[in-house]
């Protein structure tokens, strides 16, 4: 599409809504295949709270359709994570219009990269926080204190960490998109290192449960991302320009 076409707002909503129905799509196949395996994949889930519960201890369901409610929601989340690469491409695809003819040849990586580093994220989250946030919070347990983790409890917050761990690892490639476009240079990214850092420990705060170990997990590595994006910036952002419109 040529860059200086214009198009209708009515043609922006019309290709949004093509983009969501695919989306839709996407999600409702995830799902169907998902539901097949919904108790091996509710049991792959609770794996992390189930190696550190003691013996004996299991999850339980406090009302008669909670454990048919739950198996859904993990076939809902599964089929979200697998039609993770669907989403983004879909995404990336509603935007290219606006973007110039080299940039759009940055799509397929684009969605590649999307797609890893929000899995990435989402195992991060599974394999190296669950472990030490569930310890934690068994840890309260006593003689006469027992922990009952019913499954929709237990599903709502993992998936909700789940998703979170995922969306925060799409950092890098946020950051680089916005260089990119110009909208934020490695100079800017650099000079407000220290407010992103407090703004991290702030948002590891408000999304992590309240211990300080779980928060310290999920705040380092968007320290360890930003960095990541300031490379990204550096490598893929928008040039300076002097005034004969050479790169500085």
């Amino acid at each position: 599409m040529n860059q200086d076409e214009k198009i209708p707002f009515t043609g922006h909503l019309e290709e949004l809504r093509k983009r969501l129905i695919v989306c839709f799509w996407a999600i409702g196949v995830g799902f169907c295949i998902s539901y097949v395996f919904k108790e091996k994949l509710f049991a792959l889930l609770s794996q992390p709270l189930i190696a550190v519960m003691g013996a004996g201890d299991q999850l339980v369901f406090t009302g008669l359709p909670e454990a048919f409610f739950t198996y859904l929601k993990v076939a809902f989340l599964s089929g979200l994570l697998l039609s993770v690469p669907v989403i983004l491409y879909q995404f990336w695809m509603f935007v290219a219009p606006g973007l110039y003819e080299k940039e759009k040849r940055l799509l397929v990586p684009v969605v590649f990269l999307s797609s890893f580093f929000f899995l990435g994220g989402a195992l991060f989250g599974y394999f190296i926080v669950f472990p030490y946030g569930f310890k934690f919070f068994l840890g309260f347990a006593s003689e006469i204190i027992r922990p009952l983790p019913s499954m929709r409890e237990y599903l709502s917050f993992a998936s909700k960490l789940l998703i979170a761990f995922g969306l925060i690892f799409e950092l890098p490639l946020v950051i680089t998109f916005l260089a990119k476009l110009g909208i934020v240079s490695v100079e800017f990214l650099k000079k407000n290192r220290k407010y992103a850092l407090l703004l991290f420990f702030i948002v590891a705060a408000l999304i992590t449960p309240p211990d300080v170990v779980t928060q310290i997990m999920m705040a380092l590595p968007l320290m360890v991302l930003y960095e990541i994006s300031i490379l990204g910036a550096k490598m893929f952002g928008r040039k300076k320009t002097d005034d004969d419109g050479r790169e500085a």
